[in-house]
Formats: C-alpha cells, structure tokens, sequence
C-alpha cells in the first residue's frame, strides 16, 4: 500500500464524515465504474480533437453524482483541459433576466481550474500563459507582439460578443506589459463577470458591453476558445444540483432554464461548437418527470429518451446523453470500506484499527438494519463506517464487535430524500 500524507488523509476523512465529496486524494478511494469512466475519457478526448459533448448523469440523493462530477473533473485536467464548475442554486441559473445567470458564470469563472492550480482561481494563469505563448511566437517569427497578439484575437471577434472580449484581453496584456495592476484586475473583473453596469466597464476598460444574463452561454463559448488559443486542449463547463431548475415554480422560468439546456445540448451533438464539453447532474425524476422535468419539455424529451432495446433487457448503454449511474455492488462496496479503512490509517497497514473481517460484518449489520438501500445510497453508511473508526481511535480499549451490536444506521429513506441535499452525495470509484 502506497503511504498516505496526513494532510491528504484529513482532508478525506473529514469530508466523508460531513457528507461532502473530497477535493482532494480522490483516487484513494475509487472503486467501480469503470465503463461509465471508459465512456468519459472517449469524450475528453473528443474535446481535446475540438469536438464537442454533452452528458446528463443522473441518479438518487446519495447516488454518487457529485463525487463521478469531481472524478471526470480530475481526469481532465490529466488531459490539458482547463474545466469550470458550479451549484445550481435559487440565486445561480442557466437563464434569467434578474442576474441568476450572470452569476452562474461568475462562480464557474471563480472556480476554473488548470492541472497547476487544480483548486480554482486560475483564470488570470489561462491569460499570462496565453499572452507568453503568444510572445513567444511573436519573437520566433519576427513580428510585433502587438500583431502577434491581434492575430491571434481575431479568433474570437467573429464570435458573439467576441470584439469586447478579445478587448479586455488585450487590456490585459496592457496591464501586464506596463505594470498596470489595477487594469489587470478591472479585466479579470470583466472576464470574471462582475461588472453590473455597462458605465462601469466602459469607465474602467472602454468596453461598451458586460458579461449579462443573456450572453452567459455565448461567454462559455468564447472561452472555450480562447483556453484553445492559450494552448489548452479544451474546456470542460461542469453543472451539478440541475433539480434546482426542477424546483422552479413558475413554469416561464422553468421552461426558459429548460430551453437554454436545448440551445446547448444542439450545439454539442451538432458540433457547432469548438473544444467545449457539458456534464451535468441531476436527480432521475429531473429529468423523467412528464409535469416538471426536462421530459415536460417535448423537444428535450425526444433528444434525452432512453435506448428502448435496454430496457427491461439488463443492458446498458453509455454513448447516449443520459447516463443513469447504476446501483453500488455488494462486491463494490467491500472494496470500498477496505479502502476507506487504508485511508484512516495513512496507508499503513499495520495500524489498521479493525480486521478484515470486521468489513464483512459491518456490511452485514448494514444490509440487515436498511437492506440493498445502504448499496445504492451508501453516503450516510460511509459515515458511520468512519463515525466506527473514530469511536475505536479515541477509545482504544473499545471492541468493535461490541459497537457493532449498538450501532444503528439511521436510514430512513424517505427521510434522507427530505432532509438532505444534492450535494450531500458520496460514492467511489476505480478505473
């Protein structure tokens, strides 16, 4: 077993134990879904061959669709990809006219991550890779950086909102050639979304337009670009708690969220757009649910439909937009619990608190307290598996054969849909 640091093991723990997924040491602890994870790294590929996808994974509170989210997030920044992710909230939306949208963009911007800074905030790291290359070739081939730098730019002036755009980069690069910090923040700003008024920005950069609710998608196709023309291999634009638009009770609005969803998942199978990919996530009735979810919408129903040869016939298949994360195997599991437990020791297996056996058994205390629900949902049984082992590590003399003759999973289904959000989920994963 390779040793785990103490940082890397602290962090997982203690996100495990507070029902979140870890933003660090994933591959610790994966297990399972190997062919969903196939199917993904077939599309990141895709993207990096300036192509286009577009992925709505699914699945019931606890499911696993966040911790798959951060999984597929990970391995493309392996592959070069610069990716950006967000919550969908009722302040955060695809579309509106009162700034939910605007600031969708604005938290993705926030969050946009490069394999060297993996944890957010790389934007302004995409811009000064993208003015040095451009230099760099200026010097190679003889021309003024000002022609370098304009030649380049002109990629994105056929775009929409394209001339702002390659503008504020190119008070960027102004910023950075004279040590101007305070241009260089103003567009970050811009390009962050966080100008509200076109007198601000226009005070502050000589642009006439702002990021606004109505060009958020056209934005992520621009950038999409541009991390191709700073010599990245593509953009990966990840959505989670997409029930949050199934909860909108105005039907305009929902419908409207709905239609934005349409606009990108045409673009994507079209092939419309360059070097961008969509993976949302997502509850199965968000996207079934004939009244409310995006089956209400006809012209989404028709386009997300499962494969009719699959069904009732025990088959899958993983090339369609829709992909259902299946249940957790028993056999899973067990491999799961065996890692957490190499986890809480460092990776050290001399200090593993509990035996081999002790796996089987709390597998069995959890089957006969809930059934095959701790398999599909096994969020809240990860954490009294990690509750167990904390109870051990603080009190050494305690056995565990006699905590697990007290211990109650509290597994309420119906409660648990109730009481716990989309962004509680935890499951694991292994290529």
């Amino acid at each position: 077993m390779t040793a785990i640091r103490q940082k890397d093991r602290d962090a997982i723990i203690q996100s495990l134990r507070s029902g979140v997924v870890p933003s660090r040491g994933l591959h610790h602890i994966q297990v399972g879904r190997k062919k969903e994870i196939e199917e993904f790294l077939k599309d990141l590929d895709r993207i990096a061959d300036g192509g286009s996808t577009f992925r709505l994974i699914t699945g019931e509170y606890g499911a696993g669709k966040t911790f798959f989210l951060s999984l597929v997030r990970s391995l493309a920044l392996e592959k070069k990809l610069v990716t950006v992710h967000a919550d969908l909230n009722p302040d955060r939306r695809l579309q509106s006219s009162s700034g939910q949208a605007r600031s969708l963009y604005a938290e993705l911007m926030r969050n946009l991550s490069t394999r060297l800074k993996p944890e957010g905030g790389a934007l302004a790291g995409v811009l000064e890779k993208f003015i040095t290359s451009t230099l760099t070739e200026a010097k190679e081939s003889g021309v003024s950086e000002g022609r370098a730098l304009h030649a380049k730019l002109e990629h994105l002036t056929e775009m929409t909102n394209g001339y702002d755009f390659a503008a504020v980069v190119g008070a960027y690069w102004q910023g950075y050639e004279n040590g101007n910090d305070q241009l260089k923040a103003d567009a970050l700003r811009w390009l962050r979304g966080e100008f509200a008024t076109k007198t601000e920005a226009k005070t502050a950069l000589s642009v006439r337009g702002i990021i606004s609710d109505a060009s958020f998608y056209d934005q992520l196709k621009l950038m999409g670009r541009f991390v191709r023309l700073a010599g990245y291999s593509g953009l990966l634009v990840c959505l989670d708690e997409l029930v949050n638009l199934y909860k909108i009770t105005n039907p305009h609005s929902r419908n409207a969220n709905y239609e934005q969803i349409l606009r990108i998942l045409n673009d994507s199978l079209q092939g419309t757009t360059e070097g961008l990919g969509f993976i949302l996530g997502g509850t199965p009735e968000f996207v079934t649910d004939t009244r409310r979810g995006l089956y209400s919408y006809e012209a989404l129903k028709s386009r997300l439909a499962e494969n009719k040869f699959t069904q009732n016939n025990n088959l899958v298949d993983f090339t369609g937009a829709v992909i259902p994360l299946s249940s957790f195997s028993q056999d899973e599991f067990l491999v799961l619990l065996h890692n957490l437990l190499n986890v809480y020791a460092c990776g050290v297996e001399a200090d593993y608190l509990i035996p081999e056996d002790a796996l089987q058994a709390f597998m069995r205390h959890c089957h006969k307290q809930i059934g095959d629900e701790s398999f599909r949902s096994p969020r809240n049984t990860i954490k009294e598996f990690l509750d167990l082992l904390a109870t051990l590590e603080q009190n050494p003399t305690s056995n565990w054969e006699m905590l697990l003759g007290h211990v109650k999973v509290n597994h309420d289904v119906g409660e648990s849909l109730l009481n716990h959000d989309e962004d509680d989920e935890l499951v694991s994963f292994k290529l």
